[in-house]
């Protein structure tokens, strides 16, 4: 990897760590060094989940089977209710998270997100929030999208989006291939908000300044955290915050597109992804 698409893992002094990647892209044409934007992305930039899609893409390219697919969005549903009523509880998520990615190499992973982008997860875009984050682009901010996904995975969806990098869940590498095991906690719920202060205190953002979005009451800590909430597609919990807090909302759905797409979905997608490959046929060379 290049300088610009290196991981930067940092810990604070609670031990916390923090991933982020710069896409080498999306550099704001007059920096505005006080502001930035991050945006979830499962829902919030794109209809669904960004894993799922790639499980998907993985699936018609025969690296996992059509039986672990359906497995896959069942274990996402079930995780989705249980880090709604538990959401203190990780250690089941911390266990399973990343294991799906245990033995491939990390350009593989790129290389095939990148295909399996362009194929699915680009025409799952809603033009809606992508118009919002040009807008910061726009105003001379950076953009950072906030995933549950690998930080890897998280850099190549801002490549592609044009965007000024991601923040995400660190995988363990040795030898260039994921261990299959966590380096931190897994960036869901409170973790998000201390990653993105985090990047502010390293990038110089005044987080009064900045700008959050997201589609779930998950991620209230992390718009609490910033000077500038907005509830994107929300989950009736988000809605009913965002009115009494007096946030913005955006919804760029239909009534039937909605409920279409509420499965597959979960800001915490990453964690409940490792049943996925346990029962692949192959994995790249």
């Amino acid at each position: 990897m290049g300088r610009d698409r290196a991981v930067t893992v940092s810990t604070d002094s609670h031990g916390h760590t923090t991933g982020w990647a710069r896409s080498g892209v999306g550099r704001p044409p007059v920096p505005d060094p006080s502001a930035a934007a991050f945006f979830d992305v499962d829902n919030t930039i794109m209809q669904g989940a960004s894993l799922y899609w790639l499980a998907r893409g993985l699936a018609a390219r025969r690296y996992v089977t059509t039986s672990d697919l359906a497995r896959f969005a069942w274990r996402q549903l079930r995780f989705r209710i249980l880090a709604t009523e538990h959401p203190g509880d990780m250690s089941l998520a911390k266990e399973a998270a990343l294991a799906f990615v245990a033995g491939w190499r990390v350009g593989d992973v790129e290389r095939l997100t990148e295909e399996i982008f362009d194929e699915l997860m680009a025409p799952r875009i809603w033009p809606g929030t992508r118009r919002l984050a040009e807008a910061h682009l726009a105003a001379g901010q950076r953009v950072w999208l906030v995933s549950a996904a690998p930080v890897e995975i998280g850099r190549v969806i801002a490549a592609r989006l044009g965007l000024t990098g991601a923040i995400g869940t660190v995988a363990e590498v040795t030898a260039g291939a994921y261990t299959g095991r966590l380096v931190g906690e897994p960036m869901h719920g409170p973790v998000k908000a201390e990653a993105v202060g985090h990047l502010a205190a390293v990038e110089g953002l005044d987080l009064a300044s900045c700008t959050a979005y997201s589609d779930s009451a998950n991620d209230l800590p992390m718009l609490s955290t910033v000077g500038r909430a907005v509830a994107v597609n929300p989950d009736g919990v988000l809605l009913r915050q965002a009115r009494r807090r007096g946030w913005e909302v955006r919804d760029f759905r239909t009534g039937r597109r909605a409920a279409r797409i509420a499965v597959p979905s979960t800001a915490a997608v990453a964690v409940v992804a490792a049943g996925l490959a346990l029962h692949r046929r192959t994995r790249p060379d």
